[in-house]
């Protein structure tokens, strides 16, 4: 499942939007959003999602539940 942003607890400090590997993440209304269709939950790049890893606030980069896990094309 693709990571989302929770909006609300977003500071806009940049960290995420560097170190996303397939520049899913960028800058909407003051808030910063990641794009489900690029977000690839940084499989095949690294061991966690950096979104997560950078993001200095708890449980803000979250996984979207609503979206189907990325699957890597064949």
């Amino acid at each position: 499942m693709p990571y989302k942003i929770v909006a609300s607890q977003c500071t806009s400090c940049t960290a995420c939007e560097a170190e996303c590997p397939n520049e899913a993440i960028s800058e909407a209304g003051g808030t910063f959003v990641i794009d489900p269709d690029k977000c690839t939950e940084c499989l095949g790049h690294f061991d966690m999602p950096q979104c997560v890893a950078v993001c200095p606030i708890d449980d803000t980069c979250i996984i979207d539940t609503k979206l189907p896990r990325y699957q890597a094309a064949e």
